[in-house]
């Protein structure tokens, strides 16, 4: 998809911001330098943390950010949530990718400068940046709002062909310039810090309990309790239901019931889960690893639905018997994120019910050590990456 340039030559509305000073990176004590204040329409230069290849280690890279156009809004970064999505994509498990990319779809920050046609931001306004940052806006599905389901393909924020024919770098960085259709207004009561994984893993688990109706009276089931498991207990049970998680790691039901699970199955090698079959009304599979799926489909009731939203490597898929959802006339399905109208609706519903993630900040330079802890299951749950923060 080429999103139609805007050839506008008129003038700007701009107000002046400095970026804050970067922080230590790697083993080094190389420190990002301090940015030059938003003056003017741009290009803006910025740095971040790349990928070079799919098995070294995250570097500086120097780049530039685009201009500003008529609707753009140009945004200092001041927190960006690790996803397992960043991993899989430098690690090149989803597909080739053109390095080096910097990666990063839950971003959160200021509006420090806005084109002339904006009209849904001011400078200083409390944004967000979630997983996409264009789309075709005439098919059926963008018009309906659900941008991601774009039919022509929407823009991701990282490793998408953006309007000017480059690639999209993520909010591993300092500083993006986005068109403010894609951009999240965050709540005055929501930390900004806590804010980005709701862009990413929040919508990724609200948008399938909202459309198969998860609601009081309702039995769920939660696979997984990783970054987007332990905000999928918290829509449900805030939705009403009663909620089941289903986790490998023992030393995680006190966490799952803390965020709301009235019970907690440990899926372990000859695990009898008999006690629950057709006791569910929904599953959300979280689990971004291969693991057996008729283990937890019979748990289904008679015409339920198991939805997967954990997504692992391409190479080793998810399998199920030919008899598994015959028999009780069960459904599999899958979600892909949400559109920017739900992601704004699961912002105010979380600003209203008080769900947030639970986070651990580093600074930029702890990432390569925050991805070894996510592959180790080591993360609870979420890593926050600060901009300010060093070390």
């Amino acid at each position: 998809m080429d999103p139609l340039i805007d050839n506008s030559k008129r003038e700007f509305l701009l107000r002046s911001a400095v970026l804050c000073a970067g922080s230590v990176l790697g083993g080094s004590r190389t420190l990002f330098a301090q940015q030059p204040a938003a003056q003017g329409s741009g290009p803006y230069p910025t740095e971040g943390m790349a990928g070079y290849s799919a098995t070294g280690p995250l570097k500086v890279l120097k780049f530039q950010r685009r201009a500003l156009g008529p609707k753009d809004v140009a945004i200092r970064i001041d927190y960006c949530g690790v996803c397992h999505s960043d991993i899989h994509t430098i690690h090149g498990d989803w597909g080739k990718i053109q390095y080096p990319q910097i990666v990063g779809h839950e971003l959160a920050g200021e509006v420090v400068a806005i084109g002339t046609g904006v009209s849904k931001f001011d400078v200083g306004s409390r944004v967000g940046v979630g997983t996409m940052v264009d789309s075709c806006r005439h098919c059926p599905e963008c018009a309906r709002g659900a941008e991601n389901y774009c039919e022509n393909g929407n823009t991701q924020t990282y490793g998408s062909k953006d309007r000017d024919g480059s690639i999209t770098q993520g909010g591993y960085s300092k500083f993006i310039v986005v068109d403010e259709d894609f951009v999240l207004s965050i709540p005055a009561s929501i930390d900004l810090a806590e804010a980005g994984p709701l862009l990413c893993a929040g919508v990724t688990t609200y948008s399938p309990l909202r459309h198969w109706g998860v609601a009081p009276g309702k039995k769920v089931a939660i696979a997984g309790l990783g970054g987007l498991g332990h905000l999928a207990v918290q829509f449900a049970t805030k939705m009403g239901a009663d909620v089941t998680v289903v986790t490998t790691s023992p030393d995680k039901v006190e966490d799952a019931r803390r965020f709301g699970a009235k019970d907690v199955l440990i899926n372990k090698d000859g695990v009898d889960f008999s006690k629950y079959k057709r006791a569910f009304d929904f599953i959300l599979d979280t689990i971004p690893y291969q693991h057996d799926l008729d283990r937890f489909i019979p748990l289904l009731k008679r015409d339920a639905t198991l939805c997967r939203v954990g997504v692992g490597k391409l190479t080793t898929p998810n399998q199920y018997g030919q008899m598994t959802t015959v028999l009780t006339r069960t459904a599999l399905a899958g979600s892909n994120t949400g559109g920017i109208r739900e992601t704004q609706d699961m912002l105010e519903f979380c600003a209203a019910q008080k769900i947030k993630p639970q986070i651990t900040k580093i600074p930029m330079g702890g990432v390569n050590d925050a991805w070894s802890k996510v592959i180790a299951k080591q993360a609870r749950y979420r890593f926050v990456m600060d901009m300010n923060m060093n070390g």
